[in-house]
């Protein structure tokens, strides 16, 4: 009992009178930090291994199965109960929201959450180290405590989100931009008188220089043909990825014209003209913008000057009568 009244002495001294729930808060971290290699290195589940020496029966099998999870993270895969949200609609979501940003990898959940730990930790070693090392003379009350320990903690977690969220705007931005020269070059492939798929795998080519996120969605629509998928899913699925709604009306308008039997280059002429045409009104909608922004900045770097040139002489005028 003394020990422990010794240290709380100890620390309040040297840390303020908030010192022992700062020791708290720094043996948990240094814990957790302890904990994590430990839990890199735990040894292989036994079931796993067992599995992978299967017998020869089994063996195709098995190789189907590694060809379908290769690219993994064998490292990630020990921790996905922890990594992956257990709903299945929560994952879906950050599936396709990671999707829409262009990651596609088969680990980007669980990179995307593993990076909001490694952030969200550094944030609070950062807060810690800046409240008790760079600041230990200073005494702060409980609210500045919370805001200098815990705020970097908040930020760093949510920075990955922010960045994902943004990456999903600058690639939406740029499908939409491309789109309509998309169109007018698979206009020209189907009436040279290529397939729709041919047309699709000729526009990737060509749109790899100049809109590299559009390019790839037309080769993943390319791929998923040449493996045999349904053509109707493998458009639905492109407009889902893409989450831009020019292209999910593209792809309404190809499964209508499939369906019903209509000239897919008659749609592809009657759907180009009204892209290009929208794409016009966007460029007008963004100069009428232009005036309403540049008022604000006018305002402030005419009018000071302004009033300077104009009130200037008569306030030095004054100041000189009045000596």
């Amino acid at each position: 009992m003394d020990f422990l009244t010794y240290a709380n002495d100890l620390l309040t001294s040297s840390l303020g009178p908030f010192g022992p729930l700062i020791a708290v808060g720094g043996l948990g971290l240094f814990m957790i930090l302890l904990t994590i290699p430990m839990l890199m290195n735990q040894p292989e589940d036994p079931l796993k291994k067992l599995k992978r020496n299967a017998s020869v029966v089994k063996e195709k099998k098995s190789e189907k199965e590694r060809l379908r999870q290769g690219g993994r993270n064998e490292q990630l895969e020990r921790f996905a109960n922890f990594l992956e949200p257990q709903n299945v609609d929560e994952l879906s979501a950050i599936q396709l929201k990671l999707t829409q940003a262009g990651y596609q990898s088969k680990d980007a959940v669980r990179v995307f959450h593993v990076a909001q730990l490694a952030l969200g930790l550094i944030g609070l070693v950062a807060g810690v180290l800046y409240v008790t090392v760079l600041n230990a003379d200073q005494n702060f009350d409980t609210q500045q405590l919370i805001m200098y320990t815990i705020g970097p903690g908040g930020v760093g977690y949510m920075l990955p989100k922010y960045w994902v969220t943004r990456r999903v705007g600058e690639r939406q931005a740029q499908i939409t931009a491309g789109f309509p020269d998309s169109l007018d070059m698979m206009l020209v492939c189907v009436e040279a008188g290529q397939s729709l798929d041919q047309s699709i795998i000729r526009v990737a080519k060509e749109l790899r220089a100049s809109y590299p996120a559009l390019a790839d969605e037309f080769e993943i629509v390319s791929y998923e043909m040449k493996a045999g998928k349904d053509k109707a899913t493998v458009l639905r699925d492109m407009g889902t990825r893409c989450g831009v709604q020019d292209v999910s009306s593209f792809v309404t308008v190809l499964i209508q014209s499939q369906t019903f039997g209509t000239s897919i280059a008659d749609a592809l002429r009657v759907y180009a003209g009204e892209m290009r045409d929208k794409r016009v009104m966007r460029a007008e909608e963004a100069a009428n913008k232009l005036p309403t922004k540049m008022t604000l900045a006018t305002m402030m770097l005419t009018v000071p000057p302004l009033l300077i040139i104009l009130v200037g002489p008569s306030v030095h005028g004054i100041t000189q009568m009045g000596q």
